[in-house]
């Protein structure tokens, strides 16, 4: 098989005769995302995103490719960066009309169910690989969005995994003032009351250098009183969090959103094919590969996969195989994933890393599920609010 290369080389070279129809898969996204506003960093440290999404999409079709060369499928991909909803939707619309049956969108959570009410008629299907809100696992829940970027619940269930089996029960809760932040401390509540741990006390922080504010930015007063074994950080931003390690009141370790945090990816993860990854990323679009890039390159991988074990290119036939029991996906971390049927969340092992190094993958070893130990991640069949 010859060397991977980027999509623009490849887009110069002629098809190989005698190609089925291609298999094309779209993406879609904001012109000007905030999310990935690269201004938004502190001392030279990033508190924001890496880079867009579109980077991972990019090398997973790079890799279908390659695999289509092999068993003579020819895959594409058609990218649409649009400044509002409205307009993405007539582009899937479009799409569609060409043959355009799975779009990657890289969206925050409000966009993301406007654009799937907007195609719910069309036969398409949605990959969220950015928004990891669970209501859009559990009451807002769309019949036609997979995702496969971890949801908060199954982070905030990774984090407790390793906190129990270190024993480190006794949680203080520092929580930033956006609905993020209040969204993530519902989920880690609902973690600590699974696997019996314990918030000790949820205090407020409030970021920034006003005077006013000093006792609710200063993170030694903040982590002053009580008896706590962890620090854990509800920050979406991330700013004030990369102050509280080594500035906590007592010696105590500090995990979410600084210090120990649950990734679906990190640079670190050398398992597996994860180092070849890595690399072939960081080589491609000069940055390291973040949690949204590995989504949308699962994304993409997921579409791959089915092609060649249907040995077909029909819409229905592949999202069948995809939603189904016999999917069995390799994400390169070291596990077989597959789509929770209850709210279309793809099962995955969660990363729990520091600035340089992966500590933990969860489901962290003794947390078992009668049927599948993924399961331990997220909301269960038997707890989940979706009605599809």
């Amino acid at each position: 098989m010859a060397a991977a290369q980027p999509i623009a080389a490849l887009a110069q070279q002629a098809a190989p005769p005698g190609l089925p129809p291609e298999v094309m898969i779209g993406f879609v996204a904001l012109t000007d995302d905030p999310r990935y506003d690269r201004r938004l960093a502190h001392l030279e440290i990033l508190v924001r995103k890496w880079g867009p999404a579109l980077d991972g999409a990019d090398l997973g079709i790079t890799d279908a490719i390659q695999i289509g060369r092999e068993i003579n499928v020819a895959f594409a991909m058609e990218g649409a960066l649009e400044a509002d909803v409205a307009t993405m939707i007539a582009d899937v619309e479009e799409w569609v009309g060409d043959g355009i049956h799975f779009v990657i969108a890289d969206l925050p959570a409000d966009l993301l169910l406007e654009l799937a009410d907007g195609v719910a008629a069309m036969p398409v299907t949605i990959f969220n690989v950015s928004a990891p809100e669970d209501s859009l696992r559990g009451a807002e829940c769309r019949q036609n969005v997979i995702h496969m970027i971890p949801s908060n619940r199954m982070l905030t269930d990774a984090t407790l995994q390793y906190l129990v089996s270190r024993r480190w029960r006794n949680i203080l809760v520092l929580q930033g003032p956006s609905a993020e932040d209040a969204a993530l401390v519902e989920a880690l509540r609902e973690s600590a009351a699974n696997f019996q741990g314990r918030i000790v006390d949820v205090r407020p922080f409030v970021p920034g250098n006003d005077p006013r504010n000093r006792d609710l930015s200063n993170v030694a007063v903040l982590t002053a009183a009580g008896n706590y074994d962890v620090v854990f950080v509800a920050d979406a931003d991330g700013e004030f969090a990369a102050q509280v390690p080594y500035n906590t009141n007592d010696p105590r370790p500090v995990v979410g959103a600084a210090g120990l945090v649950p990734v679906a990816w990190h640079w670190a993860w050398d398992r597996q094919g994860a180092p070849q990854l890595n690399a072939r990323f960081e080589y491609f679009y000069g940055r390291r590969m973040g949690a949204d890039d590995w989504a949308a390159w699962t994304a993409v991988r997921a579409v791959t996969q089915a092609v060649i074990r249907t040995a077909s290119t029909e819409y229905e036939t592949l999202l069948d195989y995809i939603l189904g029991d016999q999917l069995s996906l390799d994400g390169v971390k070291a596990a077989s994933m597959s789509v929770r049927p209850w709210d279309h969340q793809l099962r995955q092992p969660i990363l729990l890393a520091t600035g340089n190094a992966v500590v933990q993958r969860a489901p962290v070893e003794g947390f078992v599920h009668p049927t599948n130990n993924l399961d331990t991640l997220g909301v269960d069949a038997g707890q989940t609010a979706c009605r599809f």
